[in-house]
């Protein structure tokens, strides 16, 4: 069974992360989400900014979760500033398997340190 089909109790990789139960390497934490260094970065910086509140896709977040969503955008710049990439970075959300998302608890990559094309979007 996938990470996708598996029902809303179960405990995703970043929920066992938020919890302390996996070790990662914390950049950033406060009660509403936490940031962590990507295991498999895609650029020099690459951070993983994560609701701790478990909501599985962009797609499934409701007008409840209008303030954590928003929480996250002005974090993600703290951030960028914080690893002295507010320049130019870039912010990810993959939304669902076929859009790569791995790990069904939203999160938001921020990518840095690298020169981006807005051609490469869609690769």
């Amino acid at each position: 069974m996938s990470e996708e089909t598996l029902p809303m109790s179960e405990e995703t990789l970043f929920t066992k992360i938020i919890n302390g139960d996996i070790p990662a390497e914390r950049i950033y934490e406060d009660e509403v989400c936490i940031c962590i260094k990507d295991i498999s970065p895609q650029a020099p910086t690459h951070v993983l900014l994560i609701p701790r509140k478990p909501i599985p896709r962009l797609a499934d977040a409701t007008a409840e979760d209008q303030v954590i969503l928003g929480h996250l955008m002005v974090k993600a710049g703290e951030i960028a500033r914080l690893l002295g990439v507010d320049e130019a970075f870039r912010l990810v959300v993959n939304n669902g398997a076929d859009a790569g998302q791995t790990v069904f608890h939203l999160h938001l990559h921020i990518l840095g340190n690298k020169t981006f094309s807005e051609q490469g979007l869609g690769l």
